[in-house]
């Protein structure tokens, strides 16, 4: 089993983590001192979640540009500026996201005036510069020798799986019928069929009426933490596993982890599209559910055994 590399971190990007940790504590005091709420939903529950999802993704991407060989310089430099570019444009949306909070108004979606139709803009073109930052990153990590293979897959899966992620934002953002019909200054919306601010998951704010796109648009974008995690777990098992021991046996697991993963961001997006609360799942998704959990631990199962039989030899 390979040890992990040295690790370089991305700095830009730690700064930012740091700075998002300091704005989530704001947001908390924010919670309990003020009681507004808007679309439904408590003030400073929106910067809360903006700013811990941003901080999480600045720690991993940083981790990340930090695996890159130290002997290949130009991808190193070139990764550095992507992450550096990253950084700089989230800080743009964190900034309208919690000026908009203060102001009491909806960042989202608002293009009720003039000014707030531009902000709007610069929030949409600041988060698909961040996708696009991105990408190059994933490509070098593809080129990269990342060691251990189960965890070289898991974190290229994870990579992929997250821009995708990303980009299923975008189908929030289209008018709905009920804003073609009688327009209020919202273009856009999370929930499907039914107007945003309704009955919802606590802090989550994930409709409980209704389809909602946050639900994939997470799922998606938290593949760059979970499947590298599940790697990273499977490696330390193996210390007291002998069945884990081998890493083509980790990297079995691991596809069947980054099929199952696929199975599900597939399922919530077809849920949300369909209008379909996450907490009212009809049949055919529990069905669909199920047989995903059963494909996948039937290839974990096989995995194990086979490697148990290799080790009694």
């Amino acid at each position: 089993m390979s040890s992990l590399p040295a690790i370089r971190w991305h700095r830009p990007l730690l700064w930012l983590a740091v700075a998002m940790a300091v704005v989530a504590a704001g947001a908390l005091v924010g919670l309990v001192v003020d009681p507004r709420t808007l679309t439904g939903a408590p003030l400073w529950a929106k910067p809360l979640k903006f700013a811990l999802s941003v901080g999480i993704y600045a720690v991993t991407l940083s981790w990340l540009i930090g695996l890159l060989p130290a002997a290949q310089a130009r991808s190193r430099r070139l990764a550095w500026w992507a992450g550096t570019v990253a950084a700089v444009f989230l800080v743009v949306e964190m900034v309208i996201i919690v000026g908009a909070a203060a102001a009491g108004l909806t960042s989202h979606f608002n293009v009720s005036t003039g000014f707030h139709a531009a902000l709007w803009s610069v929030m949409a073109a600041s988060i698909v510069t961040v996708w696009v930052a991105a990408v190059p990153i994933a490509l070098l990590l593809f080129r990269a020798d990342l060691g251990d293979p189960g965890r070289a897959l898991a974190i290229r899966s994870g990579l992929l799986i997250a821009l995708v992620g990303m980009g299923l934002a975008f189908l929030m953002t289209g008018p709905t019928a009920a804003q073609l019909d009688d327009y209020q200054g919202i273009v856009g919306a999370h929930t499907v069929g039914v107007a945003d601010g309704g009955p919802s998951l606590p802090l989550l704010g994930w409709s409980t009426v209704a389809g909602d796109l946050r639900i994939p648009h997470f799922v998606g974008m938290h593949a760059l933490q979970v499947l590298p995690l599940a790697a990273l777990l499977l490696e330390a098992l193996a210390r007291r596993m002998p069945a884990l021991a081998r890493p083509l046996a980790r990297r079995g697991i691991l596809r069947a982890l980054v099929g199952l993963y696929l199975g599900v961001l597939a399922l919530v997006t077809g849920q949300a599209l369909a209008g379909q609360s996450i907490v009212q799942p009809n049949a055919l998704v529990l069905a669909i559910a199920a047989a995903l959990v059963a494909v996948t631990a039937g290839a974990i199962t096989r995995t194990l055994l086979r490697e148990s039989r290799r080790v009694r030899g």
